[in-house]
């Protein structure tokens, strides 16, 4: 029964949130309608004609290429070039085109992660924590409310969405006080009388809430706290970065290891003959890890105390730098430090969306060969 390729966008957006993304890259449905149903989906690390030919051989009517085809943006589609023909090819066999790439990468459970878990045990971190702020953007309310009446505007903030913190609800601060105030003769208070300073046992109250639900909890603050005129404080909250997603991973190992030891970890897991490493005898505990090219981020792993780098690919000078810096390199090529992700990611997709026949190309390859 074919799937709504709506859903599938939702399910694999759940898997790699696209906020996750780095700025410079270009993912999510790159050719589609989300209106449109698939059956078939095809994964791959690039995106080529022989990848495009293997899928329109398969019947293939989605493929979800790791690697975008285009990473800048587009000013025409022609076949005057590589791309405009290969993106012309596919629009003409009506299929639709999806990349998840650093979104991928930078999720808990994602490619990263999965190359770490190479590495042996330890305590992993991202190298570049995401920023979980603004798409959720929250800010914290502090309220004061008379002693008797803290309960009930508490349960009512929070069924306006406040105090909501991972995977928690109703979390707070509370902690007591004297609260003053002086009414002027035009009001109404519940203590005391206007022109009359009142001194009354009050909670502070604090609670965070997103941004989005601001206009709900106040109103709710109105109509629950007993004051005519409540008081009430907004404080913007500075992101908050991720420990789990983010850009590369920190790992310190449980057991340090030399970085011949972890290149032999790492071929059995990528099931590859040879690795580049420098440094074999060194023995290393801190250890950074990005998939693919990951020269923009060795400088942060450097700075974090990383004695041992690995990702795809780097240059000569750069891998030369990270020596002379006394941090170890280690290169499995750019896409064998990926490729091995895809059958999880069919995995995943085929439990969510068991309507949707996933499948790995058996075309796709490291592009580079060793004679």
């Amino acid at each position: 029964m074919p799937v709504a390729l709506k859903q599938f966008i939702e399910v694999m957006e759940r898997i790699a949130p696209l906020r996750y993304a780095e700025d410079w890259d270009n993912v999510g449905l790159l050719i589609g309608d989300r209106e449109d149903s698939v059956n078939r989906a095809m994964l791959t690390i690039d995106f080529t004609e022989e990848i495009l030919a293997e899928a329109i051989e398969k019947k293939a009517d989605l493929v979800i290429t790791y690697h975008p085809v285009m990473f800048r943006p587009v000013q025409r589609i022609t076949a005057d070039n590589v791309a405009g023909r290969l993106l012309l090819h596919t629009m003409s066999h009506g299929i639709q085109l999806y990349s998840p790439h650093t979104a991928l990468d930078a999720t808990p459970g994602g490619v990263t992660d999965w190359l770490t878990d190479a590495i042996g045990t330890g305590y992993r971190r991202p190298l570049t924590p995401y920023q979980n702020l603004p798409e959720n953007r929250q800010v914290k309310i502090v309220t004061f409310v008379p002693t008797n009446a803290a309960d009930r505007l508490r349960d009512a903030l929070a069924s306006a969405g406040a105090g909501r913190i991972g995977d928690y609800e109703q979390c707070s601060f509370n902690v007591t006080g004297k609260g003053t105030f002086r009414g002027s003769q035009d009001t109404n208070p519940t203590v005391g009388r206007p022109g009359q300073l009142e001194v009354a046992d009050e909670v502070r109250i604090e609670m965070v809430c997103a941004v989005k639900g601001l206009s709900i909890l106040i109103s709710t603050l109105k109509q629950f706290h007993p004051y005519e005129e409540p008081a009430f404080d907004l404080y913007p909250l500075h992101p908050i970065p991720s420990h789990k997603s983010g850009a590369g991973r920190r790992v310190v190992l449980d057991q340090p290891a030399t970085v011949a030891d972890v290149a032999v970890r790492l071929k059995d897991h990528l099931n590859i003959a040879s690795a580049k490493i420098t440094s074999p005898a060194r023995e290393v505990k801190v250890i950074g890890i990005v998939p693919g090219s990951g020269s923009s981020v060795l400088d942060t792993a450097i700075e974090q105390g990383c004695d041992l780098f690995i990702t795809g690919e780097m240059s000569h000078h750069r891998a030369l730098e990270a020596e002379g810096l006394g941090c170890s390199i280690i290169l499995t090529g750019h896409t064998n430090s990926e490729r091995g992700y895809l059958p999880i990611l069919a995995d995943r997709l085929s439990a969510d969306l068991p309507d949707l026949n996933t499948f790995v190309s058996e075309t796709d390859r490291s592009r580079f060969t060793f004679v």
